[in-house]
């Protein structure tokens, strides 16, 4: 059974950083693509990001230069680093895999970025 579970959301000011954290489990981590997306009040999900198996990393227009995406294969977790945040990033913050398929996703971590 997927299991993801986000961690590390909380309340920031604009400019400040955060950095999320997904821990996986029920599934071999190492060999799928690991994504990022979040959701504001009265929209859709979005992709924020994403990793490759082998590292490779692409971004939403909206954070590229600001957000970066790593993992630890041996620790089967996911990062997202959030730096010079911006009140426009105030999300729900998922992980997201895709395997087989079908779509798994954790409970989501609330980021709160004051003006």
């Amino acid at each position: 059974q997927v299991q993801l579970v986000e961690s590390g959301g909380g309340l920031v000011q604009a400019g400040g950083s955060l950095r999320l954290s997904c821990a996986a489990s029920g599934f071999i981590f190492s060999i799928n693509t690991m994504g990022w997306y979040r959701q504001a009040p009265g929209n859709q999900r979005e992709l924020v990001g994403a990793i490759t198996v082998a590292g490779s990393t692409n971004y939403a227009d909206t954070v590229k230069g600001r957000f970066t995406i790593s993992r630890d294969n041996a620790k089967n977790t996911v990062y997202l680093q959030m730096n010079n945040l911006k009140p426009e990033d105030t999300a729900v913050y998922y992980c997201h895999v895709l395997r087989d398929g079908s779509n798994s996703w954790g409970q989501g971590t609330q980021v709160t970025v004051s003006s």
